[in-house]
């Protein structure tokens, strides 16, 4: 995705030192941190049978087609990386690029976002620990007590540094791809050898092939699930200032992170439909490995999905908390939000207040919508996909406008700054916005709110709530809201001296 115009290294915006540990993880473990962010274990039990219901034997397509955006977004978060290497990624870029107060509500897009979703990775590490020592029938209290333990645990490791995050994350995300792909090769010597189910089918060209799937509608839907489990692989990037080359390693990890996500989910997913049949995935919609594991690794080895899926949802709990607390802390420094969330634990080196903030809101609203309703947590997790569209659609856009007085000085600068990130900025609005109709419909989750479906208040709610808060940081802190939108400094996208640094933008 690098232009060949641009040239190495580039220094870019001279970001603050926050005091986080500098050199303290490498480009692999980057990339670690991206993939395990989107859970991909778990994403594929709960959301496979969704997209085989929609487009039966198209889930392979789909995959691949809902990794294009992600990949076009990434391409965003690679240049603007290159330009601003600040662990509050969307906040500090947009901030640059459209102002502070587009810049505030893209840092409470990332912040809402990861709080609504950790009650669900919390229960499902919590069921899948119970699953594991044969126990399938655990109560909500006991499920809920595990879970809350998981986010402690997670936000421990997180508070202790950065080093111990990424080797934790080394070893889960592992794990997880070991039995992933020896799940998907078994299931496949097996239909082959003939030793498949009575519902497994060879492979067939036309899975691949977008333009088999009947009806627009169900491809869209498909597309909606599809998108939204790559979601995630930004993580990477809010590390930026404790990598190696925090100007140039994040954002190709970024970028390595898509690809590398895309192979293991149309691995998988061809896996799954030519053992099970699209039918039999679609039936067990909320896991798809439940129904066939055993018959594909067999009693005992089947133990092994449970512990994919558990350490997909342990990892990702982990990692939900490294980007929320590194955007709290470049908000905090950057005088958007009080100052007492930009401390630095001064031997751990890592955003101490942000990251026992993050896990003891985490704690306080899993507790709270467990307490409410079961409904209201389903709903929830139905509702993550406007903020995720929100705040990757507005990076993209940010992308474009900071370095549009570069984008016609050469067609790779066109294409790569400036149509990527756009079509990518684009695609995710317009799901935004078919996620509203979506999920506005009294049918779309277990609750209505007002006559209105519960997902939809929630979701769209959460990122409204964040206008008055907006406001009132507005009316405490008015120096941040005084600053003014950026344009990318030329040298930024042209040919420069290795070790040469560049203040990376002008004033409007």
């Amino acid at each position: 995705m690098e232009s060949a115009s641009l040239a190495e290294p580039v220094t870019g915006i001279q970001v603050e030192d926050k005091g986080l540990k500098k050199n303290a993880i490498s480009f692999l473990s980057n990339i670690v941190i991206g993939v395990a962010s989107t859970a991909p274990a778990y994403s594929l039990a709960a959301t496979l049978g969704g997209i085989a219901g929609f487009v039966a034997f198209g889930s392979p397509a789909i995959m691949i087609i809902a990794f294009f955006p992600m990949l076009f977004i990434a391409a965003a978060y690679y240049y603007m990386n290159r330009a601003d290497p600040d662990c509050g990624t969307t906040f500090s870029w947009v901030t640059r690029a459209m102002g502070p107060r587009l810049g505030w509500m893209g840092g409470w897009g990332i912040i809402v976002t990861d709080i609504i979703v950790m009650p669900n990775l919390a229960a499902i590490a919590g069921q899948y620990t119970f699953q594991l020592f044969g126990n399938n029938n655990p109560s909500t209290f006991e499920v809920t007590l595990i879970g809350v333990a998981w986010i402690v645990i997670m936000t421990a490791i997180c508070y202790i540094g950065i080093e111990l995050s990424a080797r934790t994350q080394q070893f889960l995300l592992g794990a997880e791809f070991f039995i992933l792909v020896i799940f998907s090769i078994v299931a496949l010597v097996k239909v082959y050898s003939g030793n498949g189910i009575k519902t497994s089918h060879h492979i067939q060209a036309s899975w691949f092939n977008p333009f088999a799937i009947h009806g627009f509608s169900n491809f869209t839907e498909a597309i909606l699930l599809a998108v939204f489990i790559y979601w995630g692989w930004d993580s990477g990037v809010t590390v930026n200032e404790e990598t190696e080359n925090p100007g140039t390693a994040p954002g190709k990890a970024a970028v390595v992170s898509t690809f590398v996500l895309v192979g293991i989910y149309v691995l998988v997913a061809v896996a799954a439909t030519a053992y099970a049949g699209p039918a039999l995935l679609s039936d067990n919609a909320s896991d798809v490995f439940a129904p066939i594991g055993h018959s594909v690794l067999g009693s005992g080895v089947d133990k092994l999905l449970i512990i994919a899926v558990l350490t997909s949802a342990s990892a990702s709990t982990q990692t939900t908390i490294l980007p929320t607390a590194r955007t709290v802390l470049s908000m905090a420094r950057a005088k958007a939000i009080p100052t007492r969330f930009g401390e630095i634990h001064p031997r751990y080196l890592s955003p101490s207040v942000a990251t026992l903030a993050m896990g003891g809101i985490s704690i306080i609203w899993y507790v709270a919508l467990t307490l409410l309703s079961q409904n209201v947590l389903s709903d929830s997790i139905l509702a993550l996909g406007l903020g995720i569209a929100f705040y990757y659609g507005i990076t993209g856009l940010a992308c474009v406008i900071f370095y549009r007085r570069e984008l016609l000085k050469s067609a790779k600068n066109f294409f790569f700054i400036g149509v990527l990130p756009l079509a990518g900025a684009l695609i995710l609005f317009a799901l935004f916005i078919k996620s509203c109709f979506d999920l506005g419909k009294t049918s779309a989750g277990s609750t209505v709110i007002f006559g209105i479906g519960g997902p939809l208040v929630i979701g769209l709610g959460a990122l409204l709530i964040g206008i008055p808060l907006m406001l009132l940081a507005q009316w405490k802190l008015p120096d941040f809201f005084r600053r003014r939108p950026e344009v990318a400094d030329p040298a930024l996208v042209a040919h420069s001296p290795a070790g040469h640094s560049h203040e990376g933008h002008t004033h409007e």
